[in-house]
């Protein structure tokens, strides 16, 4: 496919970043859709059954083009005594919160050879992946579906090896962005050493000839400008539309973007054992310290405390994942939205002419 595909998708460069755990679902990516954008859906967590009946539910709300995201097999590394330590850890939480701990060897391959089944048999008009790259005879069985195909990547390096396997197009994330890191490989000793998006875009550009969709703490139609000046073909925006009404986030989560006790984020390992960048809470800031890599096992064993501190209001016990932009989201509707961003962007060229 040649750059020019990914443009017809949506009317605008914008698109609406997929949110596993709750925040994506058919009714925001219908309203994205519908104002102009590209609307995902998040696959990741779920079963390939319920990945199927959201995209039953997504087709009966628009006939917009539509991405699905899938998360890529993680290998079996965590270290199961530093696990088992971290448990230890936690037994405090799970009393405070009156539930038991989770399993953390539920598995590591999220349904991915059954998600990718189902959307071979009954193509989407794209597919994105995250926590590594497809082999060379997956993404050419998705082309000979018509699907077309984008790899998340956070260097350069994962660009080239993504071009190479036969990706259509790739989402460069930045440090910035909410949410889990998508680096193909988990090296703890790069943590913290993620690139900054407008650091990271040109450098892809000039790496490969792919179109780019950049991601990563935006916020206002000026910074997708600035990405798209920057070589970038498109925008992935995930906190700012984490907040609309359309979204299924969960109602504190929703009011903690804006709320000024949550002033920053941080990347941690403290829920999912893998970098992600969240709004400082009192479990990051009590255990990100101790938690060990250890992705998805990590994400299993808290997966009930954190199911707890939502039912219970409590949003410090919550992973709260938002961008580094987070203290500019907008409560308006995931449509109007979409306009807001496009009318921004378009002012923003004339600027600049």
């Amino acid at each position: 496919m040649s750059v020019s595909d990914l443009s017809s998708f949506s009317a605008y460069p914008i698109v609406q970043a997929p949110m596993a755990g709750g925040g994506s679902n058919p009714r925001l990516a219908a309203a994205v859709g519908a104002a102009g954008g590209l609307g995902f859906l998040a696959a990741g967590y779920k079963t390939s059954e319920a990945m199927y009946e959201e995209i039953r539910q997504l087709r009966d709300l628009t006939s917009q083009p539509f991405g699905v995201n899938l998360f890529m097999p993680q290998p079996a590394t965590a270290d199961r005594s530093a696990v088992a330590v971290y448990a230890e850890q936690l037994s405090g939480e799970a009393a405070w919160y009156d539930t038991a701990l989770g399993d953390p060897d539920v598995g590591g391959d999220d349904a991915y050879d059954a998600k990718v089944a189902v959307l071979l048999e009954d193509p989407v008009p794209m597919v994105s992946f995250t926590f590594g790259c497809p082999d060379r005879a997956v993404l050419d069985a998705f082309a000979k579906a018509g699907t077309y195909t984008v790899v998340t990547v956070t260097s350069p390096a994962e660009a080239l090896a993504a071009e190479w396997a036969g990706a259509d197009a790739l989402c460069v994330q930045g440090v910035e962005a909410g949410g889990h890191q998508g680096t193909h490989r988990d090296d703890p000793q790069t943590d913290h050493s993620g690139l900054g998006l407008l650091t990271l875009v040109p450098q892809v550009r000039e790496a490969v000839h792919l179109p780019l969709i950049a991601a990563g703490g935006l916020m206002r139609g000026s910074q997708i400008a600035a990405v798209l000046a920057a070589g970038a073909d498109a925008a992935a925006l995930g906190t700012a539309f984490l907040i609309t009404p359309e979204s299924g986030a969960s109602p504190v989560h929703k009011r903690a973007l804006t709320d000024p006790v949550f002033a920053r984020t941080e990347l941690t390992r403290a829920f999912s054992g893998r970098p992600a960048r969240g709004l400082v809470n009192r479990f990051m800031r009590e255990h990100g310290a101790y938690a060990p890599p250890g992705y998805p096992q990590i994400h299993f064993l808290t997966s009930p405390l954190r199911k707890a501190a939502a039912a219970a209001g409590d949003a410090q016990g919550m992973s709260l994942w938002a961008g580094q932009g987070h203290r500019l989201a907008r409560e308006l509707s995931a449509g109007a939205l979409v306009e807001t961003l496009a009318a921004e962007l378009q002012a923003a060229g004339e600027a600049r002419v």
